[in-house]
């Protein structure tokens, strides 16, 4: 004997009841079955809403109505064929006449009791029964309805009555003992009391209803059908990865539907659980699924966590004081002041000190709880031995759930990193003796990110998914995309990590895609986005509160810089290859490295000296280590290595520059490089990273352009200039050539003082034969005195500045 129950979802329409016969047509081949029925999907809130009308002299109560029975009407028009038709619609709209006698009764003498209620609301499950078993009558002969009211019997507590369980289970035995029809439906949720009226079992009646039939007839399985293939890991709605449980204990499913789980309702398949009877959640709409299978004891025990779950608009009390401690009778008079006024106590939590006791109570509790115990203790309170209850709003709670925890070392550690990585605030605490659940209270805004963060680190194969919001799509940031794009796979096999790009701007559109922007057309879609505002970009990170957020900034412009600051308050990695941020005052350069320890967030800018190079990585490694930076000698601009590598006597300064921009090594206006103010830049970032203190106006500056080039106010004014001044050049190129050397724009910082200059170098100097856009760094430090550290490579152009930014990603994500 199997006893199935299809929800309100499962027929809610004629389309989802021919799935249920389809369903009870396979099922009856093998098995004799008890089919209890809801109501169709969303009846029982219309009864209600046309009760509520009617008692309130609303006339709309009959357009209520008439949208009822309109919708059962539809279903028999489709689902009932030939002759038989006329007959069920004629049957369907006698009960839908006397369920609008009795809303007119309502509406005529203002009454809307729970007795009429109950009265109200069983014309829904009546009703769908009804249409239901003519509908199976088609495709299954041996198939019959019975009343649920001739059968279970309750007290007169209407809208949630107490079953008389001896007197029950004797009627469900008897009948089904005679009963030799293969197939039996049932509504769900009525009931009678001795008087023969009509009650109703409550929030989960219809599963009520099963369970009291499959107890009684001690069934092989209580199956439940839903729109859903069991019970899930996590809220399939908010972490996408969850998937369905196969095998869990009876404890288990409990924990995890006391904490949200929609599927079962624990109280009503009490009467299973005490037989010990399987229960089986099943998919309505993909019967082919496994499900989940919920036992006495779940078989499976490779994983301690079987589930994650949790519950929103929680409001937290603190009872807290001196006075407490100690002092017996508190915490019973604060649990028996919130039980006089039918607050439920969701989570407990109480420190050994004894200065404090936190519960957890739905928000909706929380003004009436506050009133209540401040009442409960006034004296207390004017004697000042307690404070005034303090209740914060706006929390949930998150918990982990599996029997076999408790005989796992670390789980709670695990839990409680994985929330601190992701910058989750714990606010509370609690775990029972048995150690199945362990439950934090956290902010309501941070659900999402603490549930895919727990199921990540639970569940999953180890893959660390990055969430990028990337700010500048020129030539650097559009490389960057591809090298994304091109290296996802790879990623995602030899490092566990899935780089996501969540966010694009450049200086008129972006776009935002939570699930990840398509990196085959990012740039179609940006060109339909919306208007962009730095403001919007951050309140719409800020808005997303994913896990392993960061921003990239691949721009040269100072009010993005700006908003550094504001994604590291909220824990929002950054990751810049603009180095004005870095160069800027000293105290601003500074916050910025506190912000970043303060809040937990990465702030990583390699590419502001050597592009792809690792020369602040590793001047961080040498530092890390104990060393000390005494001296540094380099020259940091690919761009300039280029033009002089490039300029002789048979090319003109002004060509080789030209050359220059149009390849990507210089930036968009070259007089930036050209004036040595982008060396600055670096050898300031280099010295601050090093531990000193300077400010760029410390940073001494021996410009090689003559007075013309400096004062251009244009970019076409300059290149005129460079044309104008030719001799200049031709003077500094030939003195070198002259001296055997090579020109090279060098930074050096030595004794604390730091210059950028053009220089003359010689055969002997390691500088000599450097390359094309070649960068090269020297590091003298304490371990290497009379041999430099020295790092050598490319360091202009848009592909590796591109790489270097992609390598602070990679390095942000193994982190």
């Amino acid at each position: 004997m199997k006893v199935l129950k299809f929800g309100g979802t499962s027929v809610a329409n004629a389309e989802n009841i021919s799935k249920v016969i389809k369903i009870l047509e396979n099922e009856s081949k093998k098995h004799k079955i008890a089919v209890v029925v809801s109501a169709l999907g969303g009846t029982t809130d219309m009864l209600i809403e046309a009760g509520e009308l009617a008692t309130a002299k609303d006339e709309n109560y009959l357009e209520v109505f008439q949208q009822i029975a309109d919708r059962h009407n539809n279903v028999v028009e489709v689902l009932i064929k030939g002759q038989k038709k006329q007959t069920v619609l004629k049957h369907v709209n006698s009960k839908l006449e006397e369920l609008k006698q009795i809303l007119q009764g309502i509406y005529l003498i203002n009454e809307f009791s729970n007795k009429t209620i109950d009265k109200i609301v069983s014309f829904g499950e009546l009703l769908s029964s009804y249409i239901i078993s003519e509908a199976l009558e088609q495709a299954l002969q041996n198939s019959s309805l019975k009343d649920s009211r001739e059968l279970i019997l309750t007290d007169s507590t209407f809208t949630n009555a107490i079953v008389k369980t001896k007197e029950t289970s004797t009627n469900i035995s008897t009948f089904f003992k005679k009963n030799k029809d293969k197939v039996v439906v049932l509504p769900g949720f009525v009931s009678r009391n001795k008087n023969n009226d009509t009650t109703t079992l409550g929030r989960g009646g219809s599963d009520y209803t099963a369970a009291l039939i499959a107890s009684a007839l001690k069934a092989d399985v209580l199956e439940i059908w839903t729109d859903v293939s069991g019970m899930y890991t996590a809220n399939p709605k908010l972490v996408k990865q969850a998937f369905p449980i196969t095998e869990i204990s009876y404890q288990e499913a409990m924990e995890l539907s006391h904490f949200g789980a929609k599927v079962l309702y624990p109280p009503t398949v009490q009467p299973a659980l005490q037989k010990n009877i399987p229960i089986h959640i099943k998919n309505t709409f993909a019967p082919a699924d496994e499900g989940t299978f919920i036992t006495k004891k779940s078989k499976d025990k490779k994983e301690p966590v079987k589930g994650i779950s949790h519950i929103e608009n929680i409001a937290l009390l603190t009872l807290e004081g001196n006075g407490m401690i100690g002092v017996p009778g508190f915490s019973k008079r604060l649990f028996s002041a919130l039980s006089r006024s039918n607050i439920n106590v969701v989570l407990i939590t109480q420190a050994s000190s004894e200065h404090s006791i936190c519960v957890g109570i739905y928000s909706a509790d929380a003004k009436k709880a506050k009133q209540i115990v401040d009442e409960e203790f006034v004296y207390e309170i004017s004697k000042k031995k307690i404070k005034p209850l303090l209740v914060e709003d706006g929390l949930a709670i998150v918990a982990v759930v599996g029997d076999n925890m408790k005989n796992h070392q670390g789980i709670s550690g695990r839990m409680f990193r994985a929330l601190g990585k992701n910058n989750v605030n714990v606010r509370a605490i609690a775990q029972g003796a048995s150690e199945r659940n362990i439950s934090a209270v956290i902010s309501n805004i941070d659900i999402k990110k603490a549930l895919t963060a727990l199921h990540n680190r639970f569940f999953e194969k180890q893959i660390k998914t990055l969430n990028l919001f990337i700010v500048g799509v020129g030539n650097v940031g559009a490389i960057l995309l591809n090298q994304i794009n091109k290296q996802q796979s790879y990623l995602n096999e030899n490092l566990l990590l899935n780089v996501k790009v969540v966010g694009i701007s450049n200086s008129k559109k972006m776009i935002f895609d939570e699930e990840g922007i398509d990196l085959n057309c990012w740039n179609e879609q940006l060109k339909k986005g919306k208007k962009q505002s730095l403001k919007s970009f951050f309140d719409t990170v800020k808005e997303f509160n994913l896990s392993n957020s960061i921003f990239v900034d691949v721009t040269a412009n100072e009010e993005v810089a700006k908003t550094y600051k504001d994604y590291l308050k909220e824990s929002i990695s950054v990751i810049a290859c603009n180095k004005i941020a870095c160069s800027s005052k000293y105290s601003d350069y500074q916050e910025l490295k506190d912000l970043s320890r303060k809040y937990n967030a990465s702030f990583l800018f390699e590419t502001n000296v050597g592009a792809g190079l690792p020369v602040i990585n590793t001047l961080n490694n040498l530092i890390n280590s104990g060393d000390k930076i005494t001296s540094i000698q380099a020259v940091l601009s690919g761009s300039l290595n280029f033009i002089f590598n490039n300029f002789d006597e048979n090319s003109s300064f002004h060509d080789i520059v030209k050359q220059a921009q149009e390849e990507g090594y210089t930036e968009p206006d070259p007089r930036i490089d050209l004036s040595g103010v982008d060396v600055a830049r670096k050898i300031l970032i280099l010295t601050r990273e090093a531990g000193y203190k300077l400010d760029l106006k410390d940073i001494k500056n021996q410009s090689f352009l003559p007075k013309e080039s400096l004062k251009a106010k244009t970019v076409d004014d300059f290149y005129n200039t460079l044309k104008t001044e030719a001799s200049h050049f031709s003077k500094l190129y030939n003195s070198a050539k002259n001296n055997d050397c090579q020109l090279k724009y060098v930074a050096e910082f030595n004794n604390g003082k730091a210059s950028v200059g053009l220089k003359e170098i010689n055969k002997e100097h390691p500088f000599y034969n450097l390359k094309g856009k070649d960068n090269i760094v020297l590091f003298f430090t304490e371990r290497y005195i009379e041999q430099p550290l020295i790092i050598k490579g490319a360091g202009a152009g848009a592909e590796v500045t591109a790489s270097g930014l992609f390598g602070d990603i990679i390095t942000l994500g193994r982190n």
